[in-house]
């Protein structure tokens, strides 16, 4: 073929291949009636790029479908960085981000958000008692209860372990305290698990915000009136007051001390006669420890006893109380002539009696110091004991075997339950004094106490009231049958060197019409 005379076809070829580098896969030539090698070849590029197209939309299909799996994907992965995996409620990033949202809106003159913080009371003794499933699912059901007292508005959040929180938008306090109220009302319905009833009520902190707070400052506010509510006992709304961070500020400071209190020797004890009702024998003393702070003077144990298990330092301080004590003991049986059952009765924490070695540690303090295990009683509490764990059950099984006596503490406040104490290796039960306390002002209740008597006689223990600050009541309680019990009538809790001298020139109390209790009118 001449130049003249050049193929159109060709050129059209050579246009659809250009057209195909380009990436316009959609060219095609249409053949003519020749169908000689030209139409073939152009047959050829017409099915090279129907394939491309094809290769091209099927890869751009997998593209977008890979597209929107990453898009979900981060989706997902953000809505689990801002919830809680167990609830599904947000966590503490959400709660968060939506303080800094509800305080730029009130910024911008809108009503300022509430933040009402919420603690469960006692959710560890569910933990300890019943399990971690049944403790995560009481937390489920907390969450659900939560989530129908609230409006659509409103957000819940679970911070982590026992503590929730719900952030009000555009709040008042009037609708703060309406659903603060209500959280305690659905809260304090029994929680059904399978064939178990639990009670989960909370401890509320509740913080109307301003406009010029950081959410940090607004947290900060409601945690503090949280705790605020919590030390006050159960079931507590609390609403914040600026002298509440001072009161947190200095039980910080606090806690910075009595971390250094115990290697300072600033620790002392007291000793509170036990009485023999009957014949006003000293059958032995309790131990009771206080703080002599340099600058504070001397606190009481409730001050900073619970704020020792909160820090974690009550394992070194129930240590050093029963080394110390022993010791002391160990002094008077060699300087006085003590009855031979005359006993030391030591408080033990629910953490102590947790340890493996308390019973090696107590074994070798009484063989370094040459004492009978009979002369000890250790005290715990019935929540220490309630959940019957097996390394409680162990230190008290072997204490027992070693000889130490066990005694329930503050028996008519916990559990109170005969039949567990009939399982436990236990031979005394210390009955709480707010069981005397209307002993003669109200209806009933001497007849009261003495069901709870026969009833702990009933289970073959031994019953020691505490709290019998008169003539009356001890008169009252002989009467009952009670064969021991301690209180300001008998003595004040006093200095080792003032126990000493008491043990030295008496073994029976001579009592006047209760002159000693009229000394002190305060708890020990």
């Amino acid at each position: 073929m001449s130049a003249d005379h050049k193929d159109p076809r060709l050129a059209m070829l050579v246009e659809s291949i250009v057209r195909l580098s380009r990436g316009e896969l959609s060219s095609r030539i249409e053949p003519s009636s020749a169908r000689d090698d030209v139409d073939a070849v152009i047959t050829g590029v017409n099915l090279l790029a129907e394939e491309l197209e094809q290769v091209y939309e099927q890869f751009e299909k997998r593209v977008e479908s890979r597209t929107a799996m990453l898009r979900q994907a981060h989706l997902d992965m953000m809505k689990m960085a801002m919830s809680d995996a167990l609830t599904g409620l947000a966590n503490r990033v959400a709660l968060m981000d939506a303080i800094e949202e509800a305080l730029g809106q009130a910024a911008d003159g809108a009503a300022p958000p509430a933040l009402l913080l919420l603690d469960l009371d006692s959710f560890k003794n569910v933990n300890d008692r019943f399990g971690h499933d049944a403790g995560d699912r009481v937390l489920q059901e907390v969450a659900s209860r939560l989530n129908g007292v609230v409006r659509e508005s409103d957000l819940v959040a679970r911070l982590g372990g026992d503590e929730f929180a719900i952030l009000l938008p555009a709040a008042t306090m009037d609708i703060a305290m309406q659903v603060a109220r209500r959280a305690l009302e659905v809260l304090g319905e029994q929680i059904r698990l399978d064939s178990l009833y639990i009670h989960s009520r909370a401890s509320i902190g509740v913080r109307l915000g301003t406009a010029d707070q950081s959410a940090e400052e607004l947290l900060l506010d409601a945690d503090t009136a949280m705790y605020a509510a919590k030390r006050e006992g159960r079931s507590i709304i609390k609403v914040f007051e600026p002298v509440m961070l001072y009161s947190r500020q200095l039980r910080s400071q606090m806690a910075t001390e009595l971390r250094g209190a115990i290697s300072a020797d600033e620790l002392v004890l007291h000793y509170q006669p036990v009485v023999e009702l009957a014949t006003n024998r000293i059958l032995g003393v309790e131990v009771l420890v206080r703080w002599q702070h340099p600058l504070r003077g001397l606190i009481p144990p409730d001050t900073f006893i619970p704020l020792a298990e909160e820090i974690g330092v009550i394992h070194d301080l129930d240590r050093w109380v029963m080394a110390a004590s022993l010791r002391q003991l160990a002094r008077w049986r060699s300087e006085l002539d003590l009855d031979d059952d005359f006993q030391l009765r030591v408080n033990l924490s629910a953490m102590e009696l947790k340890q493996l070695n308390l019973v090696d540690h107590i074994r070798s303090l009484l063989r370094e110091l040459e004492l009978p295990a009979g002369n000890l009683v250790v005290e715990i509490t019935e929540t220490a004991i309630v959940t019957r764990g097996e390394v409680e059950m162990y230190s008290l099984l072997s204490l027992q075997q070693l000889g130490v006596g066990i005694e329930i503490d503050d028996f008519g406040t916990g559990y109170s339950s005969i039949s567990y104490l009939r399982e436990l290796p236990v031979s005394m039960v210390k009955v709480d004094r707010s069981l005397l306390v209307e002993l003669n002002t109200r209806a009933g209740q001497l007849d009261f106490v003495a069901a709870i008597l026969q009833l702990i006689r009933a289970a073959g223990l031994e019953a020691v009231f505490e709290g019998i600050e008169t003539r009356e009541q001890a008169e009252q309680l002989r009467a009952l049958g009670c064969a021991s019990g301690q209180g300001y009538y008998f003595s004040r809790p006093l200095p080792a060197d003032e126990a000493g001298a008491l043990l030295a020139t008496t073994h029976h109390l001579q009592l006047g019409d209760g002159v000693k209790s009229a000394e002190v009118t305060t708890s020990s």
